[in-house]
């Protein structure tokens, strides 16, 4: 366990902070590990429905790695291997949970949170957000996985462009090349994020999980999908309580109530 991940869950909405101001909300192991298992315990929790990841301090997302550790834990290619095995988890439980995921980023996301960024769903910014992948600065080599989801953000081009150059964009740079979804002022963006929250915690859950799992298939080549899972996913809905609730409340003029069954 360690203090320097928070977590809340209010109105259906599950909040990770990365709670390490004093070095840019860099990542520990210890709290890579923790960030994995607070993303399985919101994915179990029929209370969560959507989950935000936010930096605290105002100053940064995340730094990327912490890299204190790198002498011990990071020096050779034996135990840069350990350490990626050691860390995966928490960016592979952000990427594959089922629920809906937002990146609110303040300040520095940097290497190791631009991963996270990406590895979420949507990306909310503040005007003072700085996007960069040092990894050509330091001498390490970005991973496979890391730079898919950057690649499915921005594009092969740019990608390159991110990772051969390690300069640094700007708020408006990574709205207008796809690494930011949006960006909004930072003295409303917790409150923005809030509401933009709720309104996907309002909907239909097994309908936005349906959402989240056909866009994961169809961005792959058409002969990849998995056309199963596809149909599945779409039968949950129509089976369900929750699009009778849809249907009903339409009808009667008010907002549905729905219970993710």
């Amino acid at each position: 366990m360690t203090d320097q991940i928070l977590t809340e869950v209010i109105d259906g909405v599950g909040w990770l902070t990365f709670n390490n101001p004093k070095k840019h909300n860099a990542i520990s192991l210890a709290m890579s590990s923790r960030s994995a298992e607070v993303m399985t315990e919101f994915a179990a929790d029929d209370k969560v429905r959507v989950i935000v990841l936010k930096g605290n301090g105002g100053k940064a997302f995340v730094s990327g790695a912490d890299i204190s550790e790198f002498d011990k834990r990071r020096s050779s290619a034996d135990s840069g291997d350990e350490y990626e095995r050691s860390s995966t988890g928490m960016f592979e439980n952000i990427r594959e949970n089922p629920k809906p995921t937002i990146a609110m980023i303040e300040g520095y996301c940097m290497g190791g949170g631009v991963a996270i960024a990406c590895a979420c769903d949507i990306r909310i910014c503040s005007p003072d957000a700085v996007f960069a992948i040092p990894a050509a600065r330091l001498g390490i080599g970005y991973r496979a996985n890391f730079t898919r989801w950057v690649l499915e953000a921005v594009g092969p081009s740019m990608t390159k462009e991110i990772l051969y150059t390690a300069r640094r964009y700007s708020a408006t740079e990574a709205v207008a090349i796809g690494l930011a979804t949006r960006v909004i002022e930072k003295t409303v963006l917790e409150d923005y994020v809030r509401d933009y929250a709720a309104t996907i915690a309002g909907n239909a859950p097994l309908s936005v999980r349906a959402a989240k799992g056909m866009v994961a298939e169809v961005v792959k080549t058409p002969g990849e999908w998995d056309q199963d899972a596809c149909a599945a996913l779409v039968r949950a809905c129509a089976d369900s309580a929750d699009f009778k609730e849809g249907r009903t409340a339409f009808m009667e003029k008010r907002p549905p109530e729905f219970k993710g069954k």
